[in-house]
């Protein structure tokens, strides 16, 4: 994307001016006192969102009215408390009237008062949300924030959201379903792929991701992308918000009916080591594995890393396990060590062959997909990214949170540090986005 903000701050100079020459230099003079210089931007300056969100805020001052077509997707956030928060939100989306409000925030804030301010300001939207375990917003990695995207109608024609409750005593999702297709007046049978796609977020600590993931799998083939809740590194309570509720134990299921298209990115930064482990014996339900290859768990995980048992856990962050998929890995990451055995973020069934993953370079190779969706035909209008919590803090402990930043510069792009990612299954260590074009 690059020209938005120099056409914004014409509409905003001409509908200020109405053909007056003498008021149209007023508000550029007014425009570079408050830190927005007209001569700094052109055709192909790239639409720096934080730009954007302090344009939208003047035209508010100004009076003036953007259209939702000047900005389809718009971001915003704000560290301040409720309602302040809100009003920051308000102000930073200026007067669009969005079609879908997706935000991510801190379970430092009072989610229900969020919540319900969130809804009040944006009543006409399809609005959902969950707790994080850090927050993301044009590229930059917040803790104690509130994150937002406005989906304007140059982007969404309809959402709608449904919510499965009680997901941990096995609750079926097809009612949600269901609501989905009334919502849309007609059977998700029908819809075509190439213009609906579905957000899912889950609760982070019900350990059911991957039966509703797997439920939806067999229910529709209508994608659906997403991550699971967080709740800073405390893992006490993760909520997840829709319909002017908050909920725990629960899945809120998003569906858009896109104007224009999209694409879902799922990148991790590992690499087959070339050795394979099968789940020969699992207690699913703790997500455990008892032994991998006929032998207690822990000696064969360590065995297949040529190191010691006892060291076996030092090696989990970087040498995880990975369901392999066309060549691709679906990341399954060691939590902790069960006597022999080995505890797991993500369910292993028995029978499955996995394979013995290495870690690579998480900027070099998220900065490789990004450039690769810049290269796809279509224009990038906005990213939701689902970035696992153990990417995150890999980056905090190595520095290079602002490269991983600097990788969105230009995009419109909101997302939050998940308990778990949302592709055709539950992985982990893995960053899931979801691409607007």
């Amino acid at each position: 994307m690059a020209g938005q903000i120099k056409r914004t701050i014409d509409s905003i100079v001409e509908q200020r001016a109405n053909g007056n020459p003498t008021i149209a230099l007023t508000t550029k003079a007014k425009l570079v006192l408050k830190g927005v210089n007209p001569g700094s931007f052109g055709e192909t300056s790239p639409d720096d969102p934080v730009i954007m969100a302090k344009i939208r805020k003047i035209a508010v001052d100004f009076g003036v009215q953007l259209g939702s077509d000047e900005w389809p997707v718009t971001t915003a956030f704000s560290t301040k408390p409720v309602p302040d928060a809100v009003h920051d939100l308000r102000a930073q989306c200026g007067n669009s009237k969005p079609r879908a409000v997706i935000f991510f925030a801190s379970p430092q804030y009072d989610l229900p008062a969020l919540n319900r301010e969130i809804s009040q300001a944006f009543p006409e939207a399809c609005i959902v949300g969950c707790s994080t375990a850090g927050e993301i917003v044009g590229g930059a990695m917040l803790s104690g924030s509130v994150v937002a995207m406005f989906l304007g109608e140059g982007v969404v024609e309809h959402a709608a959201a449904a919510v499965v409750e009680d997901i941990s005593s096995g609750t079926c999702v097809r009612d949600a379903l269901l609501k989905l297709e009334r919502d849309f007046q007609a059977p998700l049978s029908t819809l075509d792929l190439r213009s609906h796609v579905g957000l899912v977020l889950l609760d982070g600590l019900s350990g059911a991701q991957e039966r509703v993931m797997e439920e939806l799998g067999d229910a529709t083939d209508l994608f659906f992308v997403g991550g699971s809740a967080g709740g800073d590194t405390k893992l006490e309570t993760t909520d997840v918000l829709a319909n002017g509720r908050l909920y725990t134990d629960a899945a809120v299921l998003v569906l858009l009916r896109l104007k224009t298209g999209f694409d879902i990115v799922k990148t991790q930064s590992f690499k087959p080591t070339g050795k394979t482990l099968v789940a020969t014996k699992v207690e699913e339900t703790q997500r455990e594995v008892i032994e991998f290859n006929r032998r207690p768990a822990l000696n064969a995980y360590a065995a297949a890393l040529g190191i010691e048992p006892e060291q076996a856990s030092s090696q989990f962050f970087r040498h995880p396990l990975g369901l392999m998929i066309e060549g691709d890995p679906f990341v399954r990451s060691p939590r902790v060590v069960a006597g022999r055995g080995i505890r797991f973020y993500s369910h292993i069934k028995e029978g499955m062959e996995l394979a013995v993953l290495e870690a690579t370079d998480i900027v070099e190779d998220t900065r490789a997909a990004i450039e690769a969706q810049k290269a796809a035909p279509g224009q990038i209008q906005g990213i939701i990214e689902f970035q696992c919590i153990l990417r995150t803090q890999q980056l905090r402990e190595e520095g290079r949170c602002g490269q991983y930043g600097a990788i969105f510069s230009g995009i419109p792009m909101v997302g939050f540090s998940t308990y778990g990612e949302a592709y055709l299954g539950h992985v982990n260590q893995t960053s899931t986005m979801l691409v607007f074009r």
